[in-house]
């Protein structure tokens, strides 16, 4: 996302620098004894899909200015009306099994939590300071590196924590960390003080983190804390489960239900608007997963008539003006709807973009298929056909 515009929109079109730069003219539900083994493959499968670390420059430490703004509004915008406010608790696993309980902290030691993912520049641009951070100031407070665990997996934290030399706690979240703590952006740094208030929400790596940093740690320890906010995290639907009724607003300013007319059936799209370009040379599978799902999906809608077809974006730095020249830049004529805080994106378990979720008129989520789906087109039509024949 580097050459961030930020002439478009408060924070700037990620859609309209992916233009430029890659010169566009573009035109039944599973038995249950396959639930494992259909989990284990996907394990495998993102494996093989994993972020391509080699040749990266170390030395690079210098964040876009335009991208550091715009990320810097997105984090500001999270923290809006929250700053000041209890944080919820969390107990949390590292990739080496270590647990933290951070209702234990509060009270007495602050907790920096920093956001990220394997494929995300400015983590990578900024990690050599976190790491700093870590090492000068986490004696004094619990310092949790936090994959988003959107797109990426454990082989990839492993191979980055080793390309980095990190030695900080790091663990991935499976969508409900970023919903407990406000995740707008990659990076997002997220302070909590000793008295388990939110302190400080950022992007950028900057003095104003600096000293936001050393002011937690410096502060007295509170007489009583403030008592734990409670959040509700959704519970994802699985294949087979009825799906809740859900509404999302279209880019054209319409009301859309989530909900398959009756003898017809409903295709979501779940994606990233940025997908397609950003992670090209960092996550080229993901990349290319994401061209076949917008090509198949534009082939396939005419020749599938029972079908309906929405997209849904989300993840970090997802914003309606970027959605909207992605929808302009890549012609896609669809309708389509951004999940702003990544509400369906954890309503349908989405950890891999893009995924495609199948509704038939009885509201059932029928099938699931992700990116490792290299046949998109077969797998779609052979799911409408057992869809119809079950009917």
């Amino acid at each position: 996302m580097k050459g961030f515009n930020t002439t478009t929109s408060h924070i700037g079109s990620i859609a309209a620098i992916a233009g430029l730069a890659l010169g566009l003219a573009i035109s039944p539900p599973i038995a249950q004894g396959q639930i494992q083994a259909d989990r284990d493959k996907a394990t495998r499968d993102r494996v093989q899909t994993a972020t391509h670390l080699d040749g990266i420059d170390l030395t690079d430490t210098t964040e876009d200015p335009a991208y550091a703004e715009a990320g810097e509004a997105l984090a500001k915008d999270a923290s809006i009306g929250v700053v000041g406010t209890a944080a919820p608790t969390a107990r949390v696993t590292t990739i080496d099994d270590d647990s933290i309980d951070l209702s234990l902290l509060y009270g007495h030691k602050p907790v920096y939590l920093k956001f990220w993912a394997t494929w995300c520049t400015p983590c990578r641009q900024q990690m050599p300071s976190f790491e700093k951070v870590y090492k000068t100031l986490g004696d004094k407070m619990q310092v949790v590196a936090v994959n988003i665990g959107l797109s990426d997996d454990e082989a990839s934290v492993r191979a980055f924590r080793d390309k980095f030399g990190l030695t900080m706690p790091i663990v991935i979240d499976d969508g409900s960390l970023a919903k407990l703590f406000h995740v707008n952006v990659t990076p997002q740094h997220v302070l909590i003080g000793k008295d388990a208030r939110f302190r400080y929400f950022g992007h950028a790596d900057n003095k104003e983190l600096e000293d936001a940093l050393h002011k937690a740690v410096e502060e007295s320890d509170p007489t009583t804390p403030a008592t734990p906010a409670a959040v509700e995290i959704e519970s994802a639907v699985r294949e087979g489960d009825v799906v809740p009724n859900l509404f999302v607003t279209l880019l054209t300013g319409e009301t859309a239900s989530l909900k398959a007319k009756p003898g017809r059936i409903l295709a979501v799209q779940l994606f990233s608007s940025w997908c397609e370009w950003y992670l090209e040379t960092s996550r080229p599978e993901t990349s290319k997963a994401c061209t076949r799902a917008r090509e198949t999906i534009e082939s396939l809608k005419d020749s599938l008539p029972e079908v309906d077809w929405i997209g849904i974006a989300g993840g970090p730095w997802a914003t309606q003006q970027d959605l909207a020249d992605y929808q302009k830049n890549y012609h896609v004529t669809i309708p389509l709807a951004l999940d702003e805080k990544d509400t369906l994106f954890r309503t349908f378990g989405i950890r891999d973009i893009p995924t495609i979720a199948l509704i038939d008129d009885s509201q059932r989520l029928v099938r699931l298929i992700g990116p490792t789906e290299t046949d998109l087109t077969a797998a779609i039509q052979a799911a409408v056909a057992d869809i119809t024949a079950a009917d």
